[in-house]
């Protein structure tokens, strides 16, 4: 093998070393994410439920999931309607009704050992001045929070854990498990595009020295 192969060769082993490494890297958090209704449409919501107050016929989710960030995070599944979710909730003087909707993910989401209960769609009858936790702890107990006051479950999934990042790998095994597929995830910019640049280099120069040998012979 000539030293311009054995470069080549070293070039391309390093950067396949590379691409496992990014493959190994965290693919995101395990967490409840909380979002917002308007209209036909989820928005990720700018503030937590403990500082968030929704108006009276107010819809607002949670998604458990596995994301990298807010741009990353699952939506709520499915329809979410105040009318039909608080239709058997009518509406009386000194209260507010807030319309949730819970959305348990995925088993491919899910921690080790847990199965996600099935969606939840509950109307809260509150306070008017009550936040969106406060809804949640009339209608979804038991709820569950860390140190920190991040909200870690909801009627009482998960059983442990709180916002723990997760592998790659680990993902990927529970996705085999599961049988299904998360949707793409942009993790970063890909090897695949370095690494054939690298290969062309290697090569490219390759090319120019046996050239150079050939006019010098």
């Amino acid at each position: 093998m000539t030293s311009v192969r054995r470069a080549a060769a070293l070039l391309v082993a390093s950067l396949l070393v590379l691409a496992a490494a990014a493959q190994a890297q965290a693919a995101g958090y395990r967490y409840w994410s909380f979002w917002d209704r308007s209209g036909d449409r989820w928005t990720y919501a700018t503030q937590g439920p403990a500082m968030e107050r929704p108006d009276d016929g107010a819809v607002q989710g949670f998604r458990f999931a596995v994301s990298a960030d807010s741009s990353d995070a699952n939506r709520p599944r499915g329809t979410a309607d105040f009318g039909t979710i608080c239709a058997g909730t009518p509406a009386k003087a000194g209260t507010k009704r807030v319309a949730l909707v819970l959305d348990f993910g995925t088993r491919a989401d899910a921690p080790s050992g847990e199965n996600p209960p099935a969606e939840r769609k509950v109307c809260a009858r509150v306070s008017p001045d009550a936040t969106t936790a406060d809804a949640l702890a009339e209608a979804a107990k038991p709820l569950r929070y860390d140190s920190n006051a991040l909200l870690c479950a909801i009627a009482g999934y998960p059983t442990r854990g709180c916002g723990e990042q997760v592998s790659a790998g680990e993902k990927n095994a529970a996705e085999k498990t599961t049988g299904k597929r998360a949707a793409p995830e942009d993790d970063g910019p890909s090897l695949g595009l370095p690494l054939g640049i690298g290969v062309v280099a290697v090569l490219g120069g390759a090319a120019f020295w046996q050239a150079r040998r050939r006019r010098n012979a």
